[in-house]
């Protein structure tokens, strides 16, 4: 797609996961990236510089290399990378891995290799995976693949401490109402715990000590989908929100018990999208599959949450991906399988602001004002907010492959991966707006 230079897109709300950048961890000045999201899993960086407009060939290449299959979202930690890829030929694509790779440089730093056929059920057309983002959480890095393997492993050499089988262990749900299309949720941790939706009868969250790996508490009959869940505070009061098969949930995150509950169904019990959450408690979710967006307010009302529903609506369908708000407006890519939209709507009304096509079904992160967009034919653009929508200042083409994974930014360096490749760019806003032919090249 050739650039539109500042041409304004109209926009209609994506509903997408946001990212935070979170402080350093005592590894220098190096940012931080340790959870699908980001620090409050919003995708929001709060303190990025970045460049005002890019080349016509897009940001400076910083490197690029092979990576390997899947969807998987890349956490940071110390200067280091982690994500996790699937074999593409022959037995390695009975494998699956989880790499550690040096941001600077590109190059490995260590690999853990399992075993991860797909099962006969398992419906693998759009992919197989993975396409859960790890976790870090006190030295150890904490992982699911695409058939359940849940490992936690040495965030410094890959040394397995302890690892489940989710699907032989606790007889785990297909993600799906007619096929399996295999695990995706990202965990999250609270206290001394991971938390991970595994779907089924009194058990539908699961809760594993990190230390471990037993089971602190299981709870509840919810069925899976591949939303990851979320922490908020309504009125004070922590919430572990999870958006399952048919329904948004709040639950104690200390021990499962159910808070509240609200129908949002499909008609293929896929809830995507991670919730998006505002201190004016109000919740925002969006589903494709011949549903759409709905507002809950949340409010505590003695031992109970109360639950009202502001609006619900099918003009903003966020099929994956992120949703982002800011102020009462929440930004993202809207459509199921025919033409995506990039939209904006009224948080507090559900009235579309915007809405444009030309760019197709995104990942949005925001920083320094800025949208970064990532489209699934392998565009990148770069956009600011107005009141008409998204207007995009820079776009490029830097890859090839189908690209749904939502790309992490670490201060000025944005990290995005393909099914084939992993890709550093440099957005700081110092760097003269030039390419070398050999950089555009290389995109390629």
């Amino acid at each position: 797609m050739p650039s539109l230079g500042a041409r304004v897109f109209a926009i209609v709300g994506l509903g997408v996961g946001l990212l935070v950048a979170q402080p350093a961890s005592g590894e220098g000045d190096s940012p931080s990236w340790r959870q699908f999201g980001g620090a409050s899993r919003d995708f929001k960086v709060s303190s990025a510089r970045l460049a005002d407009a890019w080349p016509e060939g897009g940001p400076p290449l910083i490197w690029k290399r092979p990576l390997g299959d899947g969807f998987s979202g890349i956490v940071a930690e110390g200067g280091v990378l982690y994500t996790m890829v699937r074999g593409t030929s022959g037995d390695l694509i009975e494998r699956e891995t989880v790499i550690a790779i040096d941001a600077e440089t590109g190059k490995t730093n260590w690999e853990h290799h399992y075993q991860a056929p797909l099962p006969e059920e398992m419906d693998a057309q759009w992919g197989p995976g993975p396409a859960s983002t790890p976790l870090i959480v006190n030295g150890r890095l904490f992982a699911v693949g695409s058939t359940g393997r849940f490992h936690a492993l040495d965030l410094e050499g890959g040394g397995v401490i302890w690892d489940h089988d989710l699907y032989t262990e606790f007889s785990m749900s297909r993600i799906g109402m007619t096929t399996n299309r295999g695990y995706s949720c990202s965990p999250i941790a609270y206290r001394d715990t991971v938390i991970l939706p595994v779907g089924g009868a009194g058990q539908g969250i699961v809760a594993f000590n990190q230390k471990d790996g037993s089971v602190a508490w299981k709870n509840q009959d919810f069925e899976l989908s591949p939303s990851s869940p979320i922490l908020i505070e309504v009125d004070g009061q922590k919430q572990l929100v999870v958006f399952l098969g048919d329904v948004i949930a709040g639950l104690d995150p200390a021990n499962g018990e159910l808070y509240w509950r609200h129908p949002h169904p499909t008609n293929l019990e896929l809830n995507i999208l991670t919730p998006v959450w505002g201190e004016d408690q109000l919740l925002f979710v969006s589903s494709a599959y011949d549903s759409g967006s709905r507002v809950v307010k949340l409010r505590r009302e003695g031992a109970e949450t109360a639950v009202e529903e502001l609006w619900f609506s099918k003009r903003m369908r966020v099929h994956f991906g992120t949703a982002i708000r800011l102020g009462d407006i929440v930004y993202g890519s809207s459509g199921d399988f025919g033409p995506a939209f990039l939209m904006s709507v009224d948080i507090k009304t559900g009235e579309v602001l915007s809405q444009q096509r030309g760019f197709s079904k995104a990942q949005l992160i925001h920083a320094d004002g800025k949208f970064i967009l990532v489209g699934e034919d392998g565009d990148l653009a770069l956009a600011t907010p107005s009141a008409t929508g998204l207007d995009i200042v820079s776009q490029a083409s830097i890859m090839k492959s189908r690209a749904w994974t939502a790309p992490t930014l670490l201060g000025d360096k944005l990290y995005v991966r393909d099914r084939q490749s992993i890709l550093a760019l440099d957005l700081a806003m110092h760097h003269p707006i030039e390419t070398t032919a050999e950089e555009n090249n290389q995109r390629q």
